[in-house]
């Protein structure tokens, strides 16, 4: 089996995206905000919205499922208050799970949060539980820049997140690191900022104690965890001097990457130097990437090839494409046997 751990409703309806353009333009003009029920998307919407895309190219790519989450570049933390974010999270976490049931095999819920700037993170805390409780959600996407690009946010070491760790520990649910879109000019939101993110992340985790309190959380770094890998000796210094445990014991019982780096050397990086273990495969299609690489004649978010094609052992590819997702996302595992899988 192969499981995509980073999947995003790219596709979804244009009614969710003219839904909220009205509920921006409603900020700043006068008026009404949209009404969430005003929203009616059918099912026979959501089926063309990822059959002829989505669900074909898992198919062409033999991916069997995907951890399926709002489109991150969408939440847009940023816009408005806390009441603008919850009611867009919550829109865009149903259409989610409408999806997940439509076609239970092939994708499982992740859920967004309703993080807003300089808001604290315990008010996410009710749409963490009535995604994993309702929806059966197997993960939420955390933001760790809710500013959209200025870094106003503590870091995730600090103890205003705790009350989220502690519902997701409680939950056994990880947490997959991701940032939205950037409204700093400085910062191409998939080029740089969501980059950018991954490493400043991994960082904060080192300079922290983190998992000393919260022992079983689990947080992944998406798009192979930025310039990690690529900087692991720097990182194994900087620890070094903060007079932190190696990496291994400080940060690797607990962060894990996936495999959205789109090149051979790239992914071969990454396995060579993050333990095999510590990776999850995930192609993050169709997302910020689409096109198709001349110098392969391949789609450059066709991870699998990559994947397949580095020096791990039989042993470690099966690691990576499945059991690892297994272990990180247990709802998920425990979804798979019950469907007999």
């Amino acid at each position: 089996m192969i499981i995509d751990c980073h999947g995003h409703y790219t596709t979804a309806p244009p009614a969710l995206a003219a839904w909220r353009e009205r509920q921006i333009a409603a900020l700043v003009g006068s008026a009404a905000a949209p009404s969430p029920a005003g929203l009616r998307i059918g099912d026979d919407e959501l089926r063309e919205s990822v059959e002829p895309n989505q669900l074909r190219m898992m198919d062409e790519r033999g991916i069997d499922v995907t951890v399926f989450s709002p489109r991150a570049s969408f939440m847009a933390h940023h816009v408005g208050d806390f009441r603008t974010s919850a009611a867009w999270a919550a829109l865009c976490n149903e259409l989610c799970a409408r999806v997940a049931a439509l076609y239970p095999e092939r994708f499982v819920p992740a859920a967004m949060l309703p993080q807003s700037p300089g808001v604290d993170p315990a008010t996410c805390v009710p749409e963490l539980t009535r995604c994993v409780e309702e929806y059966g959600a197997v993960a939420v996407n955390l933001n760790p820049d809710p500013s959209g690009g200025h870094w106003t946010a503590p870091p995730l070491t600090d103890r205003s997140w705790y009350p989220l760790y502690e519902k997701l520990v409680e939950y056994d649910v990880p947490a997959m690191v991701h940032v939205s879109t950037s409204v700093n000019p400085a910062f191409h939101t998939t080029g740089a900022h969501y980059l950018n993110a991954d490493t400043t992340a991994f960082m904060q985790l080192v300079q922290g104690d983190l998992f000393t309190d919260f022992p079983t959380l689990r947080l992944v770094l998406p798009h192979g965890g930025g310039a990690v890998p690529y900087h692991w000796g720097r990182f194994r210094g900087l620890a070094m001097a903060l007079g932190k445990p190696p990496l291994e014991e400080h940060v690797l019982g607990n962060v894990f990457f996936d495999t959205c780096v789109y090149h051979q050397p790239g992914i071969d990086l990454l396995l060579d130097v993050v333990p095999a273990r510590n990776v999850l495969f995930a192609s993050e299609m169709i997302g910020a990437v689409r096109d198709v690489d001349p110098c392969t004649g391949h789609h450059f978010d066709d991870t699998r090839r990559y994947v397949e094609a580095s020096a791990l052992s039989a042993e470690q590819v099966a690691a990576v494409r499945e059991h690892n997702a297994r272990s990180v996302y247990p709802r998920l595992d425990a979804l798979l046997k019950r469907q007999g899988r």
